[in-house]
Parts: structure tokens; C-alpha cells; sequence
């Protein structure tokens, strides 16, 4: 079972930067989609931002465009979110998602735990 390990969250001031981790372990092949969720109080769930397994697609929610860039390391099987210029509008529990080609050449969604991510003024 592949299994996706976020860190990296934290309290920041307005302005400030953090950088989010996610590193899956396990039977994994490749990691064909890579993506960050956010989901503050009473709202939905966002996609903040994606990254394709060849490194040439993203994707960046609006509110993000510009302050956030999204990377991966595929020797440790690691996706990161930088986030600079953090807003309080940011604060949300942060997670990560992976689409996954198992060894076996199967596919597999994974999501991490959650890192909670507070701009406070």
C-alpha cells in the first residue's frame, strides 16, 4: 500500500513563506499526477495546484497564480508546495493527492494526512 506523508505546515505571518512536503512510499512505478488540495473552515475543498508526471504541465488555482509554484522530486517520490507571499486567505489545512502507477502496473489515489497552515496577521 502506497502511503503519502505531508510536513512542512506551520504559523506564518502575512507575507511570510512555507514550504509544504509529500512523500509517498511503497509499491510505486511512477506518480502520474501530482496534486495540492487546501479546505479552510466551512468551506470546500481546493485545488490549489497540479503537476503532470513529465514536469511541463501545471496547473494554479487563481488565488494562488503568481505566489505559489508547485515541484516535485522524483528521485524521493516528493511533491512540494512553496508558498510565498501567504496571505491570510490561506489559512486551510493543506492536503496532497498522487495518482500512482504501482509496480504491478496498477493505478492508485493516495492522499496525505493534512498540514494545517495558518497566516496570521
Amino acid at each position: 500500500q502506497v502511503r503519502l506523508v505531508e510536513s512542512g505546515g506551520g504559523l506564518v505571518q502575512p507575507g511570510g513563506s512555507l514550504r509544504l512536503s509529500c512523500a509517498a512510499s511503497g509499491s510505486i512505478f511512477s506518480i502520474d499526477v501530482m496534486r495540492w488540495y487546501r479546505q479552510a473552515p466551512g468551506m470546500e475543498r481546493e485545488l490549489v495546484a497540479q503537476l503532470t508526471s513529465g514536469g511541463s504541465s501545471t496547473y494554479y488555482a487563481d488565488s494562488v497564480k503568481g505566489r505559489f509554484t508547485i515541484s516535485r522530486d522524483n528521485a524521493h517520490n516528493t511533491v512540494y508546495l512553496q508558498m510565498n507571499s501567504l496571505k491570510p486567505e490561506d489559512t486551510a489545512v493543506y492536503y496532497c493527492f498522487m495518482n500512482i502507477r504501482t509496480r504491478s502496473l496498477g493505478y492508485e489515489e493516495d492522499w496525505g494526512q493534512g498540514t494545517q497552515v495558518t497566516v496570521s496577521s
